[in-house]
């Protein structure tokens, strides 16, 4: 719930109204802005190329809230699926932070902060060998990968930063 002030209105009456949280466009323009639950002001209230950076593809399977994700080429069009380090196909790309049934269009964040819980800070987090997860113990199966995704900066939030990944050998 967003805080409120009082506006007057065209016939000079006081009236509370409400800040706004997340912009729909041009129908917000003159708005006074408010912050999120998290106390930040939503991407919608950026001014243009000022905001995250996310690309929106097709999920080729349902996708949770805070799932890590791989991008792929399904015969010439972008999707995304659970990223995986159980084998070489499947490396973190980003992560999405809403839910996606299969076939909807996912909006894949490929930088910021990863949403988590119980988080140790300072942690190095890995893509994990059960799809979409993370973990701080590196895959050590033989034909996994090794790609560390990032540093918790809290117990929420892990700074979402993907190294480049390795194969592990037998």
């Amino acid at each position: 719930m967003a805080d409120k002030y009082i506006s007057i209105s065209a016939g000079g009456v006081l009236t509370e109204v409400a800040a706004t949280v997340s912009s729909s466009g041009a129908a917000n323009a003159g708005d006074i802005p408010a912050l999120d639950g998290d106390g930040r002001l939503d991407d919608s209230l950026m001014p243009s190329g000022v905001s995250a950076e996310v690309v929106v593809c097709v999920a080729s399977e349902a996708l949770a809230e805070n799932d890590v994700v791989n991008f792929w080429d399904d015969t010439g069009t972008l999707k995304c699926r659970k990223a995986d380090a159980s084998d070489a196909t499947k490396p973190a790309h980003g992560y999405v932070k809403a839910g996606v049934a299969e076939a909807g269009n996912a909006t894949v964040y490929t930088d910021g902060f990863l949403p988590g819980t119980a988080l140790t800070k300072g942690s190095k987090y890995f893509l994990s060998e059960t799809a979409g997860l993370v973990t701080t113990t590196a895959p050590t199966t033989s034909g996994a990968i090794v790609q560390c995704i990032g540093v918790a900066v809290s117990a929420t939030e892990i700074k979402f930063d993907p190294d480049r990944m390795f194969v592990i050998r037998a």
